[in-house]
Parts: C-alpha cells; sequence; structure tokens
C-alpha cells in the first residue's frame, strides 16, 4: 500500500472513531468531548497567526466577540445557529481588522502586550455596557437549532454538528497554508526583510493572518455558545488565553496538526487530575517547562525522535534532518 493509501486508511480509521466515540462515554465527558472539539479550531485559528511568527494574547477574546454576537444575534433578531456561525465570524474579523492598524505598527513583545490590552478594552466593554452585554453576569438563552427533528441540545447530535463544521473549517485552514499565501505567511515570519525585498507587503501578511484566524475562532465562540446557552466575559479571560498559548507550545506549532495534539493530549491530561484542582496551576507550569526544556519542538516532533532513538530512520549522518 502507498503513502497515499495509507493517508486514506487512517483518515478512515479515525473518522469511524470519532464517529463511534460519543456513544461509549457519560454524559460529562461527552460535554468534554463537544468542549475538546471546538478547542481544537480554536488552537488550529491561532496557528495561522503565529506563522508570521507574532503571538497575540487576544485570540480568546476574539472566540468571546464571536459568541457575543451570536447570542446577541439569537436574543434580538431571531436568527437562526446557520445565520449567528458565519456573522460571529465576520464581526470578529472586521475588529481583528480595525485592531491591525494600532496593533501592527508593532512587532513581537510590543505586539504580545498592545494585543493583551486591546483584548482587555473589549472585555471590559462587555463589563461596563450591562444594558447590551449584561456585566460580569453575561447574557444567557441562547439555544441550539431544531431541525429535521433532531434535538442539538443533547450532547451527541451537537457533537456531530459541531464535529462537521470544525471539520470544514480546518479543511480551509489547512488549504490555505498550503497555498500560495500559506508560504507567503512562512516566508514573512522567517525571512521578512527578504520577502520585503523581492515586493511582499509584510504588513498586509500579518493582517491577513490575524483577520482569518479570527474569523474562524468567532466561529467557534458561537459553537461554544449555542451548546452553552449562556456566555460571561470570564470565561475569555486572561486564563482561557494561557491555555491557549500552553495547549499550542506544547503540542508544537511548525505542523498543522501540532496544536491539535497539544490540545486532546492536554485535555485528557487535564481530566487526569481534576481531583488535585488547587495544583492545577503548578502542574500546567511545570508541564509546559518540561515541554520547553525536552521538546522544545514540541509533541509533533516526539515520533521523529522515536523513530531516531530506536535505529528506525536514523539521519544523524543527514545534514537535513530536523525533529519532526
Amino acid at each position: 500500500m502507498g503513502g497515499k493509501g495509507k493517508r486514506l486508511t487512517g483518515f478512515a480509521i479515525l473518522l469511524a472513531a470519532l464517529l463511534a466515540l460519543p456513544h461509549f462515554l457519560q454524559f460529562h465527558h461527552q460535554d468534554l468531548l463537544i468542549f475538546l472539539t471546538i478547542n481544537v479550531l480554536v488552537v488550529t485559528s491561532y496557528r495561522l497567526v503565529t506563522l508570521t511568527g507574532e503571538w497575540s494574547l487576544i485570540h480568546a477574546v476574539m472566540m468571546g466577540v464571536g459568541g457575543y454576537t451570536a447570542t446577541l444575534l439569537f436574543k434580538h433578531l431571531g436568527a437562526g445557529m446557520w445565520l449567528t456561525l458565519p456573522l460571529a465570524g465576520i464581526v470578529a474579523a472586521l475588529i481583528a481588522a480595525a485592531l491591525c492598524f494600532p496593533l501592527f505598527r508593532m512587532t513581537q513583545f510590543y505586539f504580545l502586550i498592545g494585543s493583551f490590552a486591546a483584548g482587555e478594552a473589549i472585555r471590559l466593554c462587555w463589563i461596563e455596557f450591562v444594558g447590551v452585554f449584561g456585566g460580569t453576569g453575561g447574557l444567557s438563552g441562547v439555544e441550539p437549532p431544531f431541525v429535521f427533528g433532531i434535538d442539538f441540545l443533547e450532547p451527541v447530535p451537537y457533537y456531530y454538528l459541531a464535529l462537521a463544521i470544525v471539520s470544514f473549517c480546518l479543511l480551509i485552514l489547512y488549504r490555505i497554508e498550503n497555498s500560495r499565501i500559506g508560504l507567503t505567511l512562512h516566508s514573512v515570519h522567517w525571512k521578512a526583510p527578504l520577502a520585503e525585498s523581492v515586493g511582499v507587503d509584510t504588513w498586509r501578511y500579518r493582517a491577513l493572518a490575524f483577520v482569518v484566524g479570527s474569523f474562524f475562532v468567532g466561529v467557534a465562540g458561537g459553537l461554544k455558545v449555542h451548546y452553552i446557552g449562556t456566555i460571561t466575559p470570564n470565561q475569555f479571560g486572561i486564563g482561557f488565553m494561557v491555555f491557549i498559548l500552553i495547549w499550542v507550545i506544547v503540542g508544537g506549532y511548525n505542523r498543522f496538526y501540532g496544536p491539535i495534539l497539544g490540545v486532546v493530549i492536554l485535555t485528557l491530561f487535564d481530566e487526569s487530575i481534576r481531583s488535585f484542582e488547587e495544583f492545577r496551576p503548578a502542574i500546567y507550569g511545570a508541564v509546559l517547562i518540561l515541554s520547553v526544556l525536552f521538546l522544545p519542538q514540541g509533541l509533533e516532533s516526539l515520533a521523529g525522535r522515536i523513530r531516531r532513538w530506536t535505529g528506525r530512520g536514523d539521519r544523524s549522518a543527514d545534514p537535513k534532518a530536523s525533529d519532526g
């Protein structure tokens, strides 16, 4: 069987496992599976932003923008989920586009701090404008769709719905990364002066990655709020943003599947340490430090290391060999 055949077989097995998985889980774990599926889109969209070398602290807030957009559209206009999700992404993308002008005058550390300040300003608006956003108590009463007699309030149908939407979004993100645009984003990260010398507008490509990443995380925010039915500013604070960073760093961000590995494995790990709630910050700090020290390229590089340790595919003499 050729490489393509193996990939197709592996994809078919993965798809069958994902479709069967919720039927073997208890209600609590079905909930967890839905949130995990949504978070896969969160980390993958964040990775698109990091392709240009810029790491922001506003991605969680952009998810909240999508969530609040979906909530307001549903509550005040009665818009269904099929309309609120794309509009949630569009509004998040428009706000990101407006923020590009001040934020992308800065780079690296200054961009990181600037994005955090912009995110906190948006989050404070949700708290202060109580009449619109409900203040610290947030908003509630959002419902999932009811289509063809299927009640998506139940976790298993909603999981299938979320899986379909997230898979479609991941396909688009994958196609973007492997297109000419994606290659240019990589060049902006690694060789920005060279890219500018051949006519690449690095500012525009950084802004494009930021806007597109915000669109998809806005969709993720809409997906989440339609399931849990409520939204509050605290759901999208710096604590959640730190988790996004840890998922991406531990999983690795050089390959498309790296952040997905990170969020899946760390979500399972988090579930296993639920009884040690008071020690979770220290445990996650230790996980992050160990990952940076011993797996600087993330979990995505682990397979390559194992192959070399076991003598399979030993490329130590190959100057082009690299982790992962």
